[in-house]
């Protein structure tokens, strides 16, 4: 299991507001939470599952400003990928907790 938090930015909007265009992305990770567990927070969005789903469900959502008439899109990813043991979004945040 593997965790990515991804940013999703559509340049040149007429806007300086991106809710919309987050609002679209997040139906696009409800489209797929049969196969990945997903975290909205105030600057990015946190995804967890599969690496290749991970990699699939990047790319949808890096489709849908495209998909909203935007020309240009950078997609800002960030990987933890440990394989020594199944770790969950919400393990990371407990361990920290604990020490606290």
């Amino acid at each position: 299991m593997a965790i990515v938090d991804v940013t999703v930015v559509p340049l040149g909007t007429k806007t300086p507001s991106m809710s919309d265009y987050v609002a679209d992305v997040q139906k696009v990770l409800d489209e797929n939470s049969d196969k990945i567990s997903y975290q909205l927070t105030p600057m990015s969005t946190l995804i967890e599952g599969d690496l290749a789903d991970l990699f699939d469900v990047i790319q949808q959502i890096h489709e849908v400003p495209f998909k909203n008439g935007i020309e240009r899109v950078s997609t800002n990813i960030r990987l933890d990928d440990r394989r020594d043991k199944q770790v969950k979004m919400e393990d990371k945040v407990k361990s920290v907790e604990e020490k606290t």
